[in-house]
């Protein structure tokens, strides 16, 4: 739960977007490994996504700049009002420096706090929820939210690894969250879990020691994602569901009172589960994964941006953002906008 004591609110003024040019189809699949469109289509709900040109310096700090300069344009206001940014995501150019401090000196944001926040695809949730508390701590009054990954240099585009070959994509998406003087504003609930134990399910090896006990040793899987599709699945079904009436229970309110569900997008299936058990109608879970597949730290922004976009956000609605994935992560972030 949030600070309901805090002195101030925190209200989202802005958002923005950068995906990369080249599409990566289904039928592109088709021409490198065992697959058809047809058996995507019916497993994820997939029919395209982006894939970033690292040749020629497409990285995820390049789409990270464009995304949180879109956001900026959005709010009306520079990088020079920014006090603090934070970058969601697990694909760094390089362990060092980060893609916060790389950002923050592209844009001209001065010398402000900047940092990477790895959480995977819960990322951008779980690092918009420690915005909030900064902000309401009185710490900072403006921070930029990035959410962005190129997971595709760490995908094998061949049959070994149609499993998640098939599943993800490149982007990202920002958001600018402000001191707001209306307490009402902001984070009202939220959860944060991790299960380190199930991170054998999900993982990107760079070593022999990065695989797990049992596991066995392919040079060929040094630095591509290694999945267990069945487990990550069975567990990204059960927690996604019980994250959200945790957090309906936490706000005391009830499944119809959330205005919109901002949900990580891994996998159509996933998403039609929580809407059949919890009655949520279509209107209220926009799902944006046919065009983009799993966009990992850049999958929850990329669907606000859009519904912003789009007029479907007003203010004043109650939203419920959520994710989930490897390490094995999970949370949610519910604001009253």
């Amino acid at each position: 739960m949030s600070d309901t004591n805090s002195r101030f609110g925190v209200e989202i003024i802005g958002s923005g977007l950068c995906l990369p040019e080249s599409r990566l189809t289904n039928h592109d699949l088709e021409e490198c490994m065992e697959t058809t469109s047809d058996w995507i289509v019916k497993r994820t709900g997939i029919t395209e996504r982006r894939r970033a040109d690292q040749a020629n310096g497409e990285r995820t700090s390049q789409i990270s700049t464009k995304a949180i300069q879109n956001a900026l344009d959005d709010a009306k206001i520079s990088a020079s009002d920014l006090d603090l940014l934070l970058v969601a995501t697990m694909t760094p150019d390089s362990p060092t420096p980060s893609v916060g401090c790389i950002v923050a000196d592209r844009i001209g944001a001065g010398k402000i706090g900047a940092m990477d926040i790895n959480a995977a695809c819960s990322g951008f949730v779980f690092t918009m929820s420690i915005a909030d508390a900064l902000i309401k701590s009185g710490a900072y009054k403006t921070i930029g939210v990035i959410g962005a990954d190129c997971i595709t240099r760490f995908i094998d585009y061949s049959t070994a690894g149609r499993g998640a070959a098939i599943l993800f994509g490149d982007g990202a998406g920002a958001m600018i969250f402000r001191r707001s003087e209306s307490q009402a504003q902001g984070m009202i609930a939220h959860r944060m879990h991790s299960d380190g134990e199930g991170g054998k399910h999900l993982f990107i090896p760079s070593s022999l020691l990065d695989f797990p006990e049992n596991f066995e040793f392919d040079e060929n899987a040094i630095n591509r994602v290694q999945m267990n599709g069945k487990a990550v699945f069975k567990f990204a079904v059960n927690k996604f569901q019980q994250v959200i009436a945790d957090t309906l229970e936490d706000a005391g309110i009830s499944p119809e009172k959330v205005d919109h569900y901002v949900c990580h997008q891994a996998n159509l299936r996933i998403l039609d589960s929580a809407r059949e058990r919890f009655g949520i109608p279509e209107e209220k879970l926009l799902v944006n994964i046919h065009k983009y597949g799993n966009t990992v730290a850049g999958s929850v922004p990329l669907v606000y941006a859009e519904l912003m976009e789009s007029g479907k956000i007003k203010p004043g609605d109650l939203v419920m953002f959520l994710a989930f994935g490897a390490g094995l992560t999970w949370g949610s972030s519910l604001w009253q906008l």
